[in-house]
């Protein structure tokens, strides 16, 4: 169990972000160069870390202090292409508590409908732990 006995199925959240052109795909990294001549709308990697963001903020109070989740799965379907200028809103449902593992169902909308939907998996961390681990593992020949 999660131990936190504020974190319950059914627990929801939404957020809403206007697409400026950072989100755009033409934007995304200049280190990508097949991304340069792409249409100008919500880079799909954008509209999942829009959902990731929107799962962390509405666990956020929900969480002890030491605590984050970090994200472990999505399968999210990008359906509908949004233009630079829309504002789209993210909505997360969390469906399953398996130990540290939050299952979500998540949704993404523009002005004009859907334009993405799934499931996402994050875990619960102990954050100090986490970078802990990180740093050793950093250290490690490779």
């Amino acid at each position: 169990m999660s131990g936190n006995p504020s974190l319950v199925v059914g627990h929801r959240h939404s957020e809403q972000l206007r697409v400026e052109p950072r989100h755009s795909v033409p934007q995304l990294d200049s280190a990508w160069p097949g991304f340069r001549d792409m249409p100008p709308v919500l880079a799909t990697a954008m509209m999942i870390a829009f959902i990731e963001q929107t799962c962390i903020m509405g666990l956020r109070p929900l969480l002890s202090p030491g605590q984050r989740t970090v994200g472990t799965h999505v399968d999210i379907s990008h359906m509908a292409a949004t233009p630079i200028g829309m504002t789209i809103t993210a909505e997360v449902e969390l469906v399953a508590i398996e130990g540290r593992t939050l299952s979500y169902k998540v949704s993404c909308r523009d002005e004009a409908g859907l334009i993405g939907e799934g499931t996402h998996r994050r875990t619960i961390i102990d954050f100090d732990r986490f970078v802990q681990r990180l740093q050793e593992k950093a250290k490690l020949p490779g």
